[in-house]
């Protein structure tokens, strides 16, 4: 039997749930062992940006802030349960790598 390692990455933490959520329902009919989901640390991109373009008037900045959350799944499986989670309807804003041990 293989174990697949299942990273997840995404914005959308709600997006990021659902497919975990999938992947949890595949795992479970088959009767596979699972691990997860694994919430990873959230990395934060933080920009600071000066709100007037030229130089008059006080300095005030407008902060911005992206959020990448993340997931690891392990799941112990055969060729049949991998198949049925390559065909997940996965959505744009979420990423996925998947590594066979």
């Amino acid at each position: 039997m293989n174990r697949a390692r299942i990273k997840l990455e995404s914005q959308e933490y709600s997006d990021l749930d659902s497919v975990c959520l999938q992947i949890k329902e595949i795992a479970k009919k088959a009767g596979v062992e699972m691990k997860g989901p694994i919430p990873l640390p959230t990395k934060k991109l933080r920009i600071s940006t000066r709100r007037t373009p030229c130089g008059d008037g006080s300095d005030t900045y407008e902060k911005w802030e992206l959020r990448v959350h993340k997931r690891l799944i392990e799941v112990k499986a055969d060729d049949r349960v991998l198949r049925d989670i390559m065909r997940i309807r996965i959505p744009e804003s979420v990423h996925v790598e998947m590594e066979l041990n």
